[in-house]
């Protein structure tokens, strides 16, 4: 006779490897006990392992343009703009939430979403202008990266150049399969800029009056062109088509681990359902908790962490530069660097140039990988990470050897970004407002009006941006 006392457990599926998924966070989806829903003690772990793409997104919020930004901002107003560098956060934060929900909602990246819902002249144009603001972003941290080396060891920026793409090469080898080491390289980077900008503010006592800073007020057509510049080149389009893609297995491979263990409770309840209380418990565990909102939980943990960070970095740089600098007009990441060290000493000179290398490196493997998910996403082909990395090596390379002004270049690659920003922008917001792709997890309207209107404000802003280059 059967004993219906007690049934063993079917083992659930484990769930299928996705391209690039790596070792990381997709594998967390197994501490799911057959009972249908995570295990209470290990929760946090869970979520924890689940956290890691915020962190490659929050690099570009401290790439080399930022520095030349904040620090710029500071030397001329002091701490008065530091309310512009948290209102900027709030609307980096917004965005890359929403594209992390995209990704977990749907299992399909921005990308790819162009591609499938949007006429085909449309997705090819999406295509060329992302493929533009990737090369564009590329060539910024690359030569952020180089102009560290120039500043740390005095070598020339052609060879210091070459050195930048090896090292960032080393580091693409780790995406996506080794998405998880990427991730945690990345965050490792994004630490040493942290560091070595608390070094700077501790050498420069620059916390004073740090709090007026937080008032928001302006000092003339100036410092509004400036704060125009921190919000409108705050979110960059290359981190929001790759948020998406970073987050898209996640949602993906939790729902096919929690549906193989529903349907193995279904047939428990169908065997036992006359004998024992035990399925009507099981179905209620299995309804408390959603594999997908699980999954957006800890996204918004990983931005809350790794944005929150970004922020506060660039505020470190501006208050340093407020206390270092102030009323100067600085002309470049060298004077920034050289002024340091005659007002602070060289191990302030050496913490910026450092955070500068960390920041160049990290950022660029960042725009290389982006620049892998928007072909593959919008046109269905794949290149080589390294094969790319080469190709996007070579406008830096031309312009270092041609002479041109590093800074200048990093000035023209953020007009590419701004020029990017409503291409990505738009089609997230319209995304993620529809149910028929997102599920329960559709924007609430308030969302989507606050969408539509960080859009508006962030493109207009990028606008204003781009005719200022361009006419004075």
């Amino acid at each position: 006779m059967p004993d219906h006392r007690r049934s063993t457990p079917m083992p659930a599926p484990a769930p299928a490897s996705m391209p690039g998924s790596g070792s990381g966070s997709v594998q967390t989806v197994s501490a799911v006990t057959a009972a249908g829903r995570p295990p209470s003690p290990g929760r946090l772990a869970r979520l924890a392992g689940l956290c890691g793409p915020a962190f490659v997104v929050a690099v570009a919020y401290v790439d080399p343009g930022n520095f030349a930004t904040n620090m710029s901002g500071g030397a001329r107003y002091g701490t008065m703009l530091l309310w512009v560098i948290a209102v900027a956060n709030v609307l980096a934060m917004f965005v890359q939430a929403l594209s992390a929900k995209l990704g977990i909602a749907t299992g399909r990246n921005l990308p790819e979403l162009c591609r499938d819902h949007l006429p085909r002249p449309v997705g090819l144009l999406l295509w060329a202008q992302a493929e533009m603001v990737a090369v564009a972003t590329d060539l910024a941290e690359f030569i952020g990266g180089a102009v560290a080396l120039n500043l740390l060891f005095g070598a020339p920026l052609l060879p210091a150049a070459a050195i930048t793409a090896l090292v960032s090469s080393l580091l693409l080898l780790m995406a996506p399969r080794g998405r998880r080491r990427f991730e945690v390289t990345v965050a490792v980077m994004l630490a040493v800029v942290l560091a070595g900008f608390a070094y700077q503010v501790m050498l420069s006592g620059s916390l004073a009056g740090v709090a007026g800073g937080f008032v928001p007020r302006l000092a003339g057509p100036d410092s509004l062109l400036l704060a125009t510049g921190i919000v409108g080149a705050t979110v960059m389009p290359h981190v929001v088509y790759l948020h998406s893609a970073l987050t898209q297995h996640q949602g993906r491979a939790l729902t096919q681990h929690h549906g193989a263990v529903t349907r193995h409770h279904a047939a428990v309840t169908q065997h036992h359902e006359a004998l024992t209380e035990r399925p009507r418990a099981l179905a209620r565990n299995r309804g408390a908790w959603d594999p997908r909102r699980a999954a957006l939980q800890a996204s918004r943990v990983d931005i809350a962490v790794a944005l929150g960070t970004a922020g506060l970095v660039n505020m470190a740089m501006l208050t340093v530069a407020a206390a270092t600098f102030d009323g100067s007009d600085l002309a470049g990441l060298e004077a920034v660097h050289a002024g340091l060290g005659e007002t602070l000493g060289p191990g302030a000179a050496v913490a910026f140039a450092l955070a500068l290398l960390a920041s160049g490196l990290a950022s660029s493997s960042v725009g290389t990988y982006a620049g892998q998910v928007i072909m593959a996403g919008f046109l269905r082909r794949r290149v080589p990470l390294l094969a790319r990395r080469l190709v996007t090596v070579l406008p830096a390379m031309a312009i270092l050897a041609a002479g041109m002004d590093p800074t200048r270049a990093l000035v023209l690659s953020q007009v590419a970004l701004s020029f990017g920003i409503p291409f990505a922008l738009v089609p997230l917001v319209v995304f993620t407002a529809r149910r028929a792709l997102m599920g329960d997890l559709v924007n609430r309207r308030a969302t989507t009006a606050a969408g539509v209107a960080v859009a508006a404000v962030i493109s207009a802003l990028n606008g204003f941006l781009l005719v200022e280059v361009f006419t004075g």
